[in-house]
């Protein structure tokens, strides 16, 4: 006989389906809670809550454990590329040999846009925050690729995924190109995707442009670690939008409008300013002082759902120092701060007792900026990588037959009905 969990409301006794994962807590099953009791459970956040079921990514937040359909993340970050890591959230398993051809091609020769689309961008501001841009523009995709737009259609769902995967760097390049005031970019299919993205953002007509090995690993490596990361605000975000029945371009457009909100994507940013404010090492026991005493906060520690190290900050650590000694900014004064908070991070009482670790946002914003990327485009190198999560998540969603359209519920505390008074009678 399966567990219950008994709820006594309203003089009834309430016995609720205990569901079990293959990992995780369980889940008491609510989806019957009102219809029997004729009341609501209240959970601000959904901190509590379970949405869906997933079979994509699973995280372990005291233990420090993240894995993608199984594979633990530092794994993947080390052995794999970013477009393995794609056909393996698409699809559940690491592809063969023949099966990744294909599929890089499928990728490769998806990454042009429709020549018109380039006119898009000219209607924004010049000094438009590419956040701004990629909004809108990956709105409008659903506008210029129409024919895959049917989401019952298996093939039309997968070939948008592949479309998405696909045009995301491409746009994005153009974003950071267009906000800078230089000439665009177009795609080569003999460059890998972290390739083709460096050189759509950084080359110039003026100039030959090489890859580096290194810097190019380093960015397939960040796209690996923002792959996806469960249930979060944005892939919640695009999971209820999708629920809807709304296009796949347009329920991505969501995903990224709620990344762009600074408790969400804009962490690595925040990170970075507060190396900046504190500037030097001989600065970092003022500042932690100041910390101890709730006058600052220490940005780049701690996590939401890691309450142990995160998995992914060792990943990105090791890529931050070989980027910064492949840059010539070994010496970085930034990095020089990032380590003695780190060091003492890990050692002061203060910090172990209440778990201040340090995340992988402490870390991927020094990368980026060694990288060439200024700090309005660290959100968007963020919704590049984290495309393939969301396409992954709705594509699970729209093949769920469990699930419904997205109707939150609320505990109303405003007025009770009342009669409308003729404005000349009010007081």
């Amino acid at each position: 006989m399966a567990d219950t969990a008994k709820i006594s409301i309203g003089g009834k006794t309430l016995e609720l389906p205990i569901l079990k994962g293959t990992a995780g807590p369980d889940v008491v099953d609510i989806r019957k809670f009102y219809a029997e009791s004729d009341a609501f459970t209240y959970d601000p956040g959904f901190t509590s809550t379970a949405s869906c079921e997933s079979k994509i990514t699973f995280i372990d937040g005291d233990k420090g454990i993240l894995l993608h359909r199984g594979y633990p993340i530092t794994e993947l970050a080390e052995k794999s590329n970013f477009l393995e890591v794609c056909y393996l959230l698409l699809h559940g398993e690491l592809p063969t040999a023949a099966e990744y051809t294909t599929f890089e091609h499928n990728i490769t020769y998806h990454t042009m846009l429709h020549d018109q689309f380039d006119r898009f961008f000219q209607g924004f501001r010049r000094d438009a925050h590419p956040m701004a841009i990629m909004t809108g523009a990956v709105g409008a995709l659903s506008a210029f690729y129409h024919d895959s737009t049917n989401i019952d259609d298996p093939e039309q769902r997968m070939i948008s995924s592949h479309r998405l995967i696909a045009k995301m760097p491409t746009i994005a390049a153009r974003a950071f190109k267009y906000f800078r005031g230089q000439p665009f970019v177009h795609p080569r299919n003999d460059l890998s995707y972290a390739e083709n993205f460096l050189k759509m953002s950084f080359s110039v007509p003026a100039e030959d442009w090489k890859p580096n090995p290194i810097l190019t690993r380093a960015m397939d490596r960040i796209f690996i670690l923002h792959a996806d990361h469960e249930q979060n605000a944005s892939t919640s975000t695009v999971r209820l939008a999708g629920s809807s029945g709304a296009n796949p371009f347009a329920c991505i457009a969501a995903g990224i409008a709620c990344l762009w909100g600074p408790a969400h994507g804009g962490a690595n940013e925040e990170a970075l300013n507060m190396l900046k404010e504190i500037g030097t090492v001989d600065r970092i026991p003022e500042y932690i002082q100041g910390v101890k005493d709730r006058r600052y906060r220490l940005m780049g520690f701690c996590h939401r759902v890691y309450k142990n190290y995160d998995p992914r900050a060792t990943v990105m650590q090791k890529t931050c120092h070989e980027v910064l000694d492949e840059v010539g900014h070994g010496d970085d004064p930034l990095l020089k701060v990032a380590m003695e908070l780190e060091r003492i991070a890990l050692s002061d009482e203060y910090f172990i007792e209440r778990k201040l670790y340090p995340n992988v946002d402490f870390y991927s914003g020094i990368t980026l900026r060694a990288l060439g990327f200024p700090a309005e485009m660290f959100t968007v190198l963020f919704a590049v990588a984290r495309t393939v999560g969301w396409i992954s998540q709705w594509k699970e969603m729209i093949e769920d037959p469990n699930q419904k359209i997205g109707r939150p519920r609320q505990l109303y505390t405003g007025a009770t009905q009342r009669p409308y008074v003729p404005v000349e009678k009010r007081g």
